[in-house]
């Protein structure tokens, strides 16, 4: 089991952000946290999580690091009885937020994964994308996690904007390199509604040539592909959500996933505060679980397990394993290509 802590404070709203967060809410930080308590605590007796069964913890937002370190402090208090002796606990955090006190703080309290929304270390791509760092306090956030204890260290790209050459990405590619992390996480761009860059098409450069450029420098650098976005060492939280596995999550605008149901917190701050046990649920049947499995599973090193398969289905992957498309490993299909992971998903579903 996992468990997902939503944290939807931020400083600023970037354009191309489409996550639920808020700016200029900092007066509601504390009852925030007061009512994620609640909120946990209903969980956990409703699903009757044991002791020791939680395997990990991802705190996202929004931005984790525009909240003071203490806040978290009661939270931990909570849950801790509830981890594995091993718990991954992953924090995101913005590199001009997360400094040395923050850090330490946070790796007081156990957290062992840090990951920092970068994006770029390109002073105009990171003005563009509305990003509140440079590309120096990057470098700066990752040193301060090292001195703070932290040894896994993922750190965001986006790539796929408007100013993306071989050339540009090949020296983002590079710094990542320099700064000596553990994972690397690197997104396409995409143009989501309500956010200011939706239909903004020349923001984007949508080249397969420039992302297989990206993954393939990542890799040269020995940050090996495990998922269509993620490189290096694995992260087992995201591992567990293409698993299929079940996640508690708490927060406004935070989803679970329990005993094949959907759960919604509120999508409004101040509705959550009042009432952060309301949740909107929805019951997916067999199909949508087959069809979800199948699309995590090719997008990632998880696979798609043969016997998920209908006999037409299974036809069709066989095609795809002649044309060299997939493999076949241990009764599991893997993609060969993850930018091809959504086609290859959809011609299997018919």
């Amino acid at each position: 089991m996992l468990l997902y802590i939503h944290i939807p404070f931020c400083e600023s709203k970037c354009p191309y952000c489409a996550f639920g967060s808020v700016t200029g809410k900092q007066n509601l930080i504390s009852d925030y946290f007061h009512s994620m308590i609640v909120d946990l605590r209903t969980q956990i007796t409703k699903f009757n999580v044991g002791h020791g069964e939680i395997e990990s913890v991802f705190i996202g937002g929004g931005t984790p690091s525009a909240v003071s370190a203490e806040f978290y402090e009661p939270l931990f208090k909570e849950f801790a009885p509830f981890l594995t002796s091993n718990c991954e606990i992953t924090s995101e955090a913005n590199p001009n937020s997360a400094d040395l006190t923050w850090l330490k703080f946070m790796r007081s309290l156990g957290v062992n994964r840090m990951s920092f929304g970068a994006q770029s270390f390109f002073e105009d791509k990171l003005k563009f994308l509305g990003r509140s760092h440079d590309s120096r306090q990057v470098y700066e956030a990752v040193q301060n996690a090292k001195i703070a204890g932290f040894k896994n260290i993922n750190v965001d790209l986006i790539y796929g904007t408007k100013f993306d050459t071989k050339k540009r990405l090949l020296t983002e590619a590079q710094n990542i390199k320099n700064l000596d992390i553990s994972h690397v996480s690197a997104y396409s761009l995409t143009l989501e509604k309500n956010t200011p860059f939706y239909k903004k098409t020349s923001y984007q450069k949508d080249s397969p040539r420039l992302a297989k450029f990206l993954i393939n420098e990542l890799e040269n650098i020995g940050l090996k592909q495990y998922e269509i976005s993620n490189f290096g060492q694995i992260c087992r939280h995201n591992l567990g959500y293409w698993q299929g596995k079940n996640y508690l999550a708490i927060g406004a605008y935070a989803v679970g996933f329990m005993n094949n149901v959907r759960f919604y917190g509120s999508a409004n701050l101040s509705e959550y505060i009042k009432n952060p046990i309301s949740k909107q649920t929805e019951f997916l049947s067999k199909d949508e679980l087959q069809t979800e499995r199948i699309f995590l599973g090719a997008r990632s090193m998880v696979g798609i397990d043969a016997l998920d398969l209908t006999p037409l289905q299974l036809q069709k992957a066989e095609i795809l394993r002649k044309a060299r498309n997939l493999n076949l490993k241990n009764g599991r299909y893997q993609v060969k290509n993850f930018l091809l992971a959504d086609e290859i998903s959809l011609f299997i579903i018919g």
